[in-house]
């Protein structure tokens, strides 16, 4: 009995001994911690603003932020490790062996990072311009390390990894200011088709939106099967496009009916022959 007091009574000593010893350095790391995190969290978002105040590119901002953010907690958390007492440098040896392993693992991750990279560099797009990419068409609202914000028209966020950005096809829509229209309009065989030609021309030439240069082509496509068919080439601003388009075939509606210029629709014609 007197000895497992004695063993008892030494296993206090030591914890006590370690009590002191490490107990000044833990709480001194953890304040060091939490007083860390803040003054981090305080400097990424006067570095945010001050991009801001200094029209710096929006599509670099969350990006940067986001990494100096990440940089700063590594160095933070080594800090505190090393006033803990534990040696540094064999730590960083076993955070390397690991990060190792974890990049392994995260291949796909890893890749998206450096897709992000890529994408900050070669600037295929920026914070603003409207792209199509993997099946989606909207704005691009902010630019991460690992992913792509895109608002697309009809008010989804979607997310895109930047690794399948960079690596696959993805087309610009506000790269060009200027953009073209075209249009395929069928008539009917007998049809006058200067008079739909001329028409046309009129239409364009009323149509402010519509540059003058590029020229305007207006020509006979193809001879379908019941019609006869214009096509219709024309130039205007990137954010005129649409309108233009949608009052192009509003007018070629109602003008074409206006003026005896029928617009076919197929057609099946039965003959029935009687057999006795």
């Amino acid at each position: 009995m007197e000895e497992q007091v004695n063993q008892i009574t030494d296993l206090s000593a030591i914890a006590m001994e370690y009590v002191w010893e490490y107990g000044p350095k833990v709480v001194l790391a953890i304040i060091t911690l939490i007083i860390g995190l803040w003054i981090i969290s305080m400097l990424t978002r006067g570095f945010g603003r001050v991009m801001e105040k200094r029209n710096f590119d929006r599509s670099l901002t969350p990006f940067l932020k986001t990494l100096l953010s990440a940089l700063l907690k590594v160095m933070l958390f080594i800090s505190v490790i090393g006033m803990v007492g534990i040696e540094v440098t064999s730590f960083i040896a076993i955070l390397g062996a690991a990060g190792l392993a974890v990049g392994l693992a995260l291949q796909g991750t890893l890749q998206n990072f450096a897709g992000g990279v890529i994408i900050l560099l070669l600037r295929p797009f920026k914070v603003g311009d409207v792209i199509d990419a993997k099946g989606y068409t909207g704005t691009v609202k902010e630019i991460h390390i690992f992913y792509t914000i895109i608002n697309t028209f009809d008010k989804k966020v979607v997310y895109i990894p930047n690794g399948t950005l960079a690596n696959s096809d993805m087309t610009n829509l506000s790269q060009e200011e200027d953009r073209r229209n075209e249009w395929k309009f069928g008539i009917a065989y007998g049809d006058d088709v200067d008079k739909a030609k001329t028409l046309l021309r009129k239409f364009i030439d009323a149509d402010e939106r519509i540059l003058k240069e590029p020229e305007p082509f207006i020509a006979v496509h193809s001879l379908g099967d019941s019609s006869v068919n214009l096509v219709v080439r024309t130039w205007s601003k990137a954010g005129d496009l649409w309108p233009v388009y949608f009052d192009m075939n509003e007018k070629v509606y109602k003008e074409f009916a206006k003026e005896g210029l029928n617009i076919p629709f197929p057609q099946l014609d039965v003959h029935m022959h009687n057999q006795k």
